[in-house]
């Protein structure tokens, strides 16, 4: 999920190498937090959260799939 999450993210911006996503496992719920340049911000929300909701759309479709419950954080 992490490896989803963080190609996405860099598809996304303007400075990837300042994406990282951190991994939390925590009573069998992992826990992704995304952090990105300021700047990038917006990107990565868009419009009223459109992409940011997109984003975990497609992450928690991959974590249903592997059967683990997954929650993003964007930071």
């Amino acid at each position: 999920m992490k490896e989803l999450l963080e190609t996405i993210a860099k598809a996304l911006v303007q400075h990837p190498e300042d994406v990282k996503v951190v991994e939390e496992d925590k009573d069998g719920e992992i826990r992704l937090t995304l952090s990105v340049n300021e700047s990038d911000m917006g990107k990565v929300i868009g419009r009223s959260g459109r992409i940011a909701k997109a984003i975990r759309s497609v992450v928690s479709a991959a974590a249903s799939k592997a059967d683990v419950k997954v929650t993003v954080d964007i930071r």
